[in-house]
């Protein structure tokens, strides 16, 4: 049995004319001797009435001032991927082909139980197995799977992947497959022709990459990219699993992603940018050594309990910081601004998130001024920025690519706020107002427009 799992993003199911394009590609690929297997995404992006994004706000207009249940927020955007397997499913019946919808919990899917940022734990492919063993078609909801409580109640927990987890399923959902099939494929089906070497809105006619590795993918969607989600390429990777990249709307062969062993050599992949950001830099020089790697885990532990997206870490012997979305800012200000964080030395921290004190900062030092043994660490704040990353295989390490980068954005007059690098990409925190003009001057700067 060859298998083909094949998902579709929420522009790719937006319209009637565009899932009938969606089921050629199913049906095309049954015919070419595949039992395919459908995943998608909820029907259009943000302002289409069944999108994830109309979905929220008909809970957070209930009361602006009350945040949405996580439990009920899964089990309202949830129902975003399950019209949409129904209606595809159903598009698919009426083009002549059998076909069954799954929400996550029937395809099998098991996570951890963490409400909106749930991790795939295990799949039991069963179900999937006995339909595609009756020549029937399934499709299957993107983006959940379900959780059972200790207590063992009744059913199961619905949890949401988070944003991109479609991907993510449709590469688990190839995995789990993998032993029962001589052949497993993983296609993502979206609006542009394959992963580019920069963002479209920001490069005009920026090439498509004809052949990537998995490692610089999930580097791509790591820095902002949104073309897969990376998980989705780490599954594809620890399962040796054929990844595609694909436009539902062009005959374009997309994107390849292959272990490096296919794709050796030193290259640069692209240039990709995240959204808006505020970078954080705490200055902990009143911190005695014995206190401070105390202090910088208690940080980043916090950061990771709630599920905070970081970027540009940044550890030096006078401090730390780091870059969070600017959406997620909020969040980071409810935790750090005001907390007292006790140490084993008997000093205790307080710490205030910019340079003038809340009402709360100065709240908790005045009770904590009878104490004593008692510092304040301050978070420098930059706002209105935003990270551009020059991602590539064996390359960042070679002399020179650092001043190559520095160069291009100062000869532009581009201010560099902040710089930091790993094994596959160098990245700078640029002023959010200039991050598209960064984009294009690093591209040019490396002749991206000539990669095939």
């Amino acid at each position: 049995m060859k298998v083909k799992v094949m998902k579709f993003g929420g522009t790719s199911v937006a319209s009637s004319e565009a899932r009938a394009e969606c089921g050629k590609r199913v049906i095309s690929a049954k015919e070419q001797g595949y039992r395919p297997v459908a995943v998608v995404s909820a029907i259009g992006r943000k302002g289409a009435p069944y999108a994830t994004d109309s979905l929220i706000k008909l809970l957070t207009d209930i009361d602006a001032t009350v945040d949405p249940d996580a439990r009920e927020l899964d089990l309202m955007i949830a129902c975003g991927e399950i019209l949409s397997a129904s209606i595809f499913a159903h598009t698919l019946k009426t083009m002549g082909h059998s076909s069954m919808s799954f929400r996550g919990g029937q395809a099998g899917i098991r996570t951890d139980g963490v409400y909106g940022n749930a991790r795939i734990k295990d799949i039991d492919p069963r179900a999937v197995l006995k339909a595609l063993n009756a020549n029937c078609i399934p499709v299957i909801c993107g983006f959940q799977g379900t959780y059972q409580t200790p207590d063992k109640l009744p059913g199961a927990e619905l949890t949401t992947l988070g944003r991109g987890g479609s991907d993510t399923t449709a590469a688990a959902i190839g995995a789990a497959l993998k032993p029962y099939a001589d052949e497993v494929i993983v296609e993502i089906f979206t609006d542009v022709d394959g992963v580019k070497t920069a963002d479209p809105d920001c490069v005009k006619n920026a090439p498509t990459l004809r052949k990537v590795t998995y490692d610089e993918v999930a580097e791509i969607a790591h820095l902002g990219a949104k073309v897969v989600h990376p998980r989705a390429a780490e599954i594809a990777m620890q399962f040796d699993i054929p990844l595609w990249v694909k436009n539902t709307f062009s005959d374009d062969v997309g994107t390849e992603i292959v272990p490096v062993e296919r794709f050796p050599g030193r290259r640069v992949t692209g240039v990709t940018h995240t959204g808006k950001l505020v970078y954080l830099q705490f200055d902990l020089t009143s911190a005695p050594e014995a206190d401070r790697a105390f202090l910088e885990s208690t940080l980043f532990g916090l950061m990771a309990q709630n599920s905070l997206n970081l970027y540009m870490l940044i550890l030096s012997p006078s401090g730390t910081g780091f870059a969070v979305p600017r959406a997620q800012f909020p969040i980071v200000m409810g935790i750090l601004n005001g907390l007292v964080i006790p140490t084993g030395s008997g000093t205790l921290y307080l710490l205030q998130v910019g340079n003038e004190a809340s009402r709360e900062v100065e709240t908790q030092a005045a009770l904590m001024r009878p104490l004593g043994m008692t510092r304040r660490i301050t978070a420098e704040l930059t706002e209105g920025c935003s990270m551009v990353s020059l991602v590539g295989h064996e390359y960042m390490q070679q002399p020179g690519v650092y001043l190559d980068v520095l160069e291009a954005l100062y000869k532009a007059q581009i201010p560099v706020l902040q710089t930091c690098d790993s094994e596959y990409s160098l990245s700078c925190l640029v002023p959010e107002s200039e991050a598209n003009r960064a984009v294009r001057e690093l591209h040019d700067r490396f002749d991206l427009a000539k990669t095939v």
